[in-house]
């Protein structure tokens, strides 16, 4: 048994241990917000955090997440309380298909927590690893930096 916490619920996982952390999230606990781009670690449309830091869950044993906690995108709001970030994507048109909108909030989170000045260039280099077909990235940049200005 593989014991973890999925956004501030104790979470246990009876099975193959290096069953992917996505599949896991998506098929175990009904988390289906993550969502599955590449499957190789190339996309981060999986992104979610563990303890804290984004990670591509499509390249994470569940194993690993033994003891950890892992924040998946239905972790940041409701749709009738949106998070800052949230609201921030949906005033500035920062989401498009939707696949890799999950993986963007939940990288774009972790940005906001470090404690970093959120500019241009920051949040740019904060998402690199996250790939958008849909986009030229503006869209979405500026919606990370609204969410950042609202108090």
């Amino acid at each position: 048994m593989i014991t973890l916490t999925v956004n501030g619920r104790k979470q246990s996982f009876h099975g193959a241990p290096f069953k992917r952390l996505i599949d896991v999230l998506r098929e175990n606990f009904a988390l289906t917000g993550t969502k599955e781009g590449c499957g190789e670690g190339e996309c981060g449309a999986c992104t979610v955090l563990l303890d804290g830091e984004p990670v591509n869950s499509c390249l994470i044993p569940v194993c690993q997440a033994e003891g950890r906690a892992v924040e998946t995108v239905e972790s940041l709001g409701a749709p009738e309380k949106l998070s800052k970030l949230q609201a921030g994507f949906l005033a500035c048109g920062g989401a498009q298909c939707g696949i890799c909108t999950p993986g963007m909030l939940m990288t774009a989170r972790a940005h906001l927590k470090s404690g970093v000045r959120v500019d241009e260039t920051s949040v740019r280099e904060a998402l690199s690893g996250n790939l958008c077909r849909c986009t030229g990235y503006q869209d979405i940049v500026k919606s990370v930096i609204t969410a950042a200005k609202k108090k």
